[in-house]
């Protein structure tokens, strides 16, 4: 019992110094940026492990044909506009409208009741009184009632609206002609960053004549809209009462 103790609290040890230490770094490199702006993130690669800054498309051999005036392939003049290659762009409209709304309730109740007595026994009920005391009353020797009750109630409302536009890039073509976006914007106003992100798999037919499409027609759609700043920053708990609600077993 003791070693096993002994081993779980090394183990909490070794977890509680892991974790002062990354608050440590993470702390020096806040100290390195006082008075400094959030640095944007690089435009990186959103399809890794590609050894190329973005996705980009098979290069194609353009063809000239004599006495015309456009050139296979151009994008433009009866050409489908949407996307559907990589490294083609399209717009992802997000407008996000979600109500819910869940309420139960639960009741439960129970009562029980005993009683016993034992008013003769063969003549020697009289006796009972000589070994308890004279107040013995034999006809209710057994008297015991219980009684318990619980009551739940739980509810739920929920109220989201989002409605945002952002740029997507077509990273993957799949064997079905279904097609991978990924897509990032960042804003920022004095120090907050504003992040969007998007990322999926599409259908090449819910793309609209101008180039756009529904949030709700991505699967596996991963939307994250947040910030990082000096106010994302203090609407965060500190870093030692993070881990004090972590580790605090009460």
């Amino acid at each position: 019992m003791s070693h096993l103790f002994k081993t779980t609290l090394g183990k909490g040890a070794v977890a509680v110094l892991i974790g002062l230490s990354l608050t440590a770094c993470n702390a020096l490199s806040r100290i390195s940026q006082i008075g400094e702006e959030p640095k944007l993130s690089k435009i990186e690669n959103p399809a890794p492990p590609q050894p190329i800054s973005l996705p980009m498309p098979a290069p194609q051999v353009a063809e000239r044909q004599p006495n015309s005036l456009w050139r296979p392939g151009s994008r433009a003049f009866l050409k489908d506009q949407r996307a559907d290659q990589i490294g083609d762009l399209l717009t992802v409209v997000i407008q996000i409208a979600d109500e819910a709304k869940v309420s139960n309730t639960t009741e439960r109740t129970r009562a029980s009741a005993e009683g016993a007595g034992l008013s003769s026994f063969l003549g020697y009920e009289t006796e009972l009184g000589r070994v308890f005391n004279d107040n013995l009353n034999p006809a209710s020797l057994v008297d015991a009632d219980s009684s318990s009750s619980s009551k739940g109630v739980g509810s739920v409302d929920r109220n989201e609206s989002i409605k945002l536009r952002v740029a997507a890039l077509v990273t993957q073509v799949m064997p079905n002609g279904n097609l991978i976006i990924s897509g990032r914007q960042e804003v920022r106003v004095n120090y907050e960053v504003r992040e969007l992100l998007v990322s999926g798999m599409i259908r090449p037919e819910d793309i609209t004549s101008t180039n756009t499409i529904s949030y709700d027609q991505i699967a596996e759609a991963r939307i994250a809209y947040g910030g990082r700043g000096q106010l994302s920053d203090v609407q965060q708990p500190r870093y030692g009462q993070q881990l004090y609600d972590i580790i605090f077993p009460f």
